[in-house]
């Protein structure tokens, strides 16, 4: 099973320099992170928003890769898992983008997702914003020098994910000789513009030709 998914093709759509992904937080869907597209000056990526395969509980509109509810924590994380690794490898043949020319990003939720999945998949690089790591993340079965670099952002005034998530992940990604870039911004749980400056020029020192 595939997932439904929103695309932006690049400017020159025959070659793009690379592709990028970006998953929703949980309650948004794939429009959300679309917009911001034009504030990332990035006319040379196509960029890829999928929509997670789960409804949201407290609107039509919204999507979830696994609930979030006490009563439910983490249902369907592993179904998540599993479609959304499956979808990104489809990616490439069907973007002919291979996963080594490709960026992993995400926001809350999806941030989290990014982490869990990306670990295990040769992409070119990780973003995590506004995110959170998954207690026992899996690995790639490569070895460790495959293990894609990773920016993690984050709020200092996050009160929905808290700062210290962020250290955390960047002290057990770096005890796993993850490569993480790790930054924090006045701000709450948000992508503001800063965020935004410092994705674009972690995605283009990635591909240094560009």
């Amino acid at each position: 099973m595939t997932l439904e998914f929103t695309t932006i093709p690049a400017k020159n759509a025959q070659s793009p320099t690379g592709l990028i992904i970006m998953l929703h937080g949980w309650g948004a869907n794939a429009e959300d992170l679309a917009g911001l597209v034009p504030y990332l000056d990035l006319p040379n990526f196509q960029f890829v928003f999928p929509n997670a395969p789960f409804p949201y509980p407290y609107s039509p509109i919204g999507r979830a890769w696994y609930d979030l509810r006490v009563e439910n924590m983490y249902q369907g994380l592993g179904e998540s898992r599993e479609k959304l690794i499956e979808w990104i490898q489809s990616l490439e043949s069907s973007t002919q983008i291979p996963l080594s020319k490709t960026i992993l990003s995400g926001f809350s939720q999806g941030g989290a997702m990014t982490l869990d999945v990306g670990l295990q998949l040769p992409v070119a690089g990780l973003i995590s914003m506004s995110g959170y790591l998954h207690e026992n993340i899996a690995l790639s079965t490569n070895s460790n020098s495959h293990l894609s670099p990773t920016l993690i952002m984050h709020g200092k005034s996050d009160r929905v994910v808290p700062l210290q998530a962020a250290v955390k992940a960047r002290e057990t990604l770096e005890s796993l000789s993850v490569a993480v870039e790790y930054q924090e911004f006045d701000g709450e749980h948000e992508i503001n513009l800063e965020m935004l400056g410092a994705l674009r020029n972690y995605i283009l020192g990635r591909f240094p030709l560009t």
